[in-house]
C-alpha cells in the first residue's frame, strides 16, 4: 500500500507526549496570557486534537497578532518556492508556549540603558555596541628545552630478514 497523504501523516513521533511527560496538562498552560506583538513557540501537544495546528508549523515562532477565548493568532513565516508568505493562523493554548527567542535582546537592552546611564552620570561618551571578540593576546614560551631527534636509517636487508 502506498503511503498516505493526510493532515497527520508521519507525526507519529512529532506529536508524541515527552518522556515521563504523559497524563494531565499544567494549568499554567491555561493561566498564562499572551500579548499581541509577543513572541511564541508553536509546540503541538499530542494530547488535544482541537486547535491543532499543520506538522509544518511545529517547533517554528511566529508572532501574536489575535488573542481570542480559547485560542491565539500567530503569525509565522513559511518559505514556499522562492518567496517566504506571512502566514497567519489560530492555534489552540495548549499548542503554544512563550518563545526565549528575544530574552537575550531585552536583559542586554537594560544593561545598556544602565551603563549609559553611569555614563552620563560621569560624563562620558561610551559605544553599546556589540563588538566581536578580538585576536587572543600572545605569550612567551618559558624553560622550555629544545631536543634533536634524527631518524634511525632505514636498511632494507635487514628489515627483509626481521632485523634490529
Amino acid at each position: 500500500m502506498p503511503a498516505g497523504h493526510g493532515v497527520r501523516s508521519r507525526t507519529r513521533d512529532l506529536f508524541a507526549r515527552p518522556f515521563r511527560k504523559k497524563g494531565y496538562i499544567p494549568l499554567s498552560t491555561y493561566l498564562r496570557t499572551y500579548k499581541i506583538g509577543e513572541y511564541v513557540d508553536v509546540k503541538v501537544n499530542g494530547a488535544v486534537h482541537k486547535g491543532m495546528p499543520h506538522k509544518f508549523y511545529h517547533g517554528r515562532t511566529g508572532r501574536v497578532w489575535n488573542v481570542t477565548k480559547r485560542a491565539i493568532g500567530v503569525e509565522v513565516n513559511k518559505q514556499v518556492g522562492n518567496r517566504i508568505i506571512r502566514k497567519r493562523i489560530h492555534v489552540r493554548v495548549e499548542h503554544v508556549q512563550p518563545s526565549r527567542c528575544d530574552e537575550e535582546f531585552k536583559l542586554r537592552k537594560v544593561k545598556n540603558d544602565q551603563l549609559k546611564a553611569e555614563a552620563k552620570a560621569k560624563g562620558e561618551v561610551i559605544s553599546t555596541k556589540r563588538q566581536p571578540e578580538g585576536p587572543k593576546p600572545g605569550f612567551m614560551v618559558e624553560g622550555a628545552t629544545l631536543e634533536t631527534f634524527t631518524p634511525i636509517p632505514y636498511d632494507v636487508v635487514n628489515d627483509l630478514k626481521g632485523g634490529y
